[in-house]
């Protein structure tokens, strides 16, 4: 009888250790799947004003994108899920607020509704060394980006402002080796995003080595070249680099344009870095990114941004001088009025990123 007993209690204790190991992987299993999803994203505002010209209801800014408004203002909330399986995955990412709607001023979402689409695509690992993206997804071209928290400085440059934002189409990245990649794209013309109604293409072209990248966008007839990179010179010291070239379409009417811009940047603690970005950007018979052009459309400017980056947990602060210099005197004006070639403004920035 003892035996009979010693041995159902035996079988019992073998099916609750077999049900809470079942258990016990199951939520495992669970929890592995659901921690492929993240969630991430941002929050900025800034204060912005010149101290050269007027602040009031005529006030100007450089003619770069983003943080062009006087007094306090809003920058955008970026809202960022994406899921990483072993194969396949996607990113979803969202802006709300004034530079998320200056980043698709071309999309129909414009104005369609206060929901902002920044990228939105979906991704196959092929192999290890090949990976497909499909749908809409940043420029591959250019120093700089949209979201403020991958951007040393606050304001942008006249490359990132005149070059594209987004694409959308289907791009292919190549591992060559442990240095060199390679991707080639297929998309839609310039900041088309949700839809092409013209039936024509734009093609891109990436050749990465060691963490410097030479680009190349053909867009129906206009072309930009562009080389994007930077050098770790010492363990605080930091210097970027970007070029570009652009030809527009000259039976669009679309002009040309040419810039440098270098970012030496200076990590003087764990929480601190002082960072300078000096551009010089030229158009040819274009459309005025600068301001005032001549009767030619030729104009120049040479900006010089000198910002900080104090970082309080998952806080930063940037308080930011900026000086526009312009080949054209009558770019800005001052505070009576007066034409002026040159802008000197101050803006304190806020950053919050989770």
């Amino acid at each position: 009888m003892k035996t009979i007993i010693y041995t159902k209690f035996v079988k019992n204790l073998f099916l609750l250790a077999l049900t809470v190991f079942s258990t016990v992987s199951l939520v495992a299993q669970e929890e592995e799947e659901t921690s492929k999803f993240s969630f991430s994203g941002s929050v900025d505002a800034y204060y912005r004003a010149n101290l050269n010209a007027g602040n009031g209801i005529d006030a100007q800014a450089p003619g770069s994108s983003f943080a062009n408004l006087p007094g306090f203002a809003l920058g955008m909330a970026n809202v960022i899920g994406s899921y990483e399986g072993e194969k396949v995955g996607f990113v979803a990412d969202l802006v709300f607020g004034p530079r998320g709607t200056d980043a698709i001023f071309a999309s129909p979402m414009y104005s369609a509704t206060g929901d902002i689409v920044n990228q939105l695509y979906a991704y196959w690992n092929v192999s290890d060394k090949v990976k497909l993206t499909f749908g809409n997804f940043n420029t591959f071209l250019g120093y700089e980006v949209i979201s403020p928290v991958a951007n040393f400085n606050y304001s942008t440059s006249y490359l990132f402002s005149y070059g594209p934002f987004s694409h959308t189409g289907l791009k292919a990245d190549f591992t060559l080796s442990d240095d060199l990649s390679l991707m080639l794209a297929v998309m839609n013309p310039t900041d088309l995003t949700e839809f092409n109604p013209t039936g024509q293409y734009a093609y891109g072209v990436q050749l990465g080595y060691s963490g410097q990248y030479a680009n190349v966008l053909i867009d129906n007839g206009s072309f930009e070249i562009d080389y994007t990179g930077g050098f770790d010179l010492s363990d605080s010291f930091f210097l970027g680099l970007n070029a570009a070239l652009f030809s527009g379409d000259e039976e669009d009417g679309i002009g040309s344009f040419a810039g440098v811009a270098v970012y030496p940047q200076l990590a003087t603690s764990e929480n601190f870095t002082i960072g300078l970005r000096g551009e010089y950007f030229a158009e040819t018979d274009f459309f005025g990114a600068i301001g005032a052009v001549d009767a030619e459309g030729d104009a120049s400017v040479f900006a010089v941004t000198l910002t900080g980056s104090a970082t309080i947990g998952d806080l930063i602060l940037k308080p930011e001088f900026r000086l526009d210099s312009t080949s054209e005197d009558a770019t800005f004006t001052n505070g009576d009025g007066e034409p002026i070639s040159s802008l000197s403004s101050f803006v304190l920035a806020a950053v919050y990123s989770f």
